[in-house]
């Protein structure tokens, strides 16, 4: 049975003023293991006092507002992704996004910078992994890209634009 990202999630991601990744507890299913309220709070504490360049793969404070992360211009043999039935909520509907469009999500950067800590080649390897799960910035791109293909019929080189345009300008 094939699921489908209804457009209620996507307008709401969409409308989401995220200017940053989250440092909140991941949005996994019920049934995945969570922290508890002692290991968030500390978890928390300690991501407040990080340094404000990088923490956990992502970049954080002065950044060139010109340079443009890595993304895949001919996408091929892309890895597979998590089952978005491991995740609730956004982070479900984002997963199952890329899921859906892995090419195109291939083709878009990402805006929290994890190519530079860790060496992702685009969007999509943030959701090969738990990564995106734990990051607002890639479960908002990945809903907007959704939505600007399906329902705007935009090609991945004016996703690409759209996204380049409205992140670059948030740092």
């Amino acid at each position: 049975m094939k699921r489908k990202v209804y457009p209620a999630v996507l307008a709401l991601a969409a409308a989401a003023a995220l200017a940053g990744c989250t440092r909140e507890e991941p949005r996994y299913a019920a049934s995945a293991s969570k922290q508890t309220n002692a290991q968030a709070s500390k978890s928390s504490a300690a991501n407040t006092s990080a340094s404000k360049d990088s923490h956990d793969g992502h970049a954080h404070g002065p950044l060139d507002p010109n340079r443009v992360p890595a993304f895949e211009s001919d996408p091929k043999n892309l890895p597979a992704t998590l089952p978005p039935e491991l995740f609730t909520g956004m982070t479900r509907a984002a997963y199952q996004s890329v899921k859906e469009i892995p090419a195109t999500i291939a083709q878009l950067p990402c805006y929290c910078h994890c190519d530079k800590g860790f060496g992702h080649k685009s969007l999509h390897s943030c959701f090969v992994d738990k990564h995106a799960s734990q990051c607002a910035v890639c479960v908002d791109e990945a809903l907007a890209a959704y939505k600007m293909e399906k329902e705007l019929k935009l090609t991945p080189e004016q996703i690409r634009e759209r996204i380049i345009a409205e992140y670059s300008a948030r740092q």
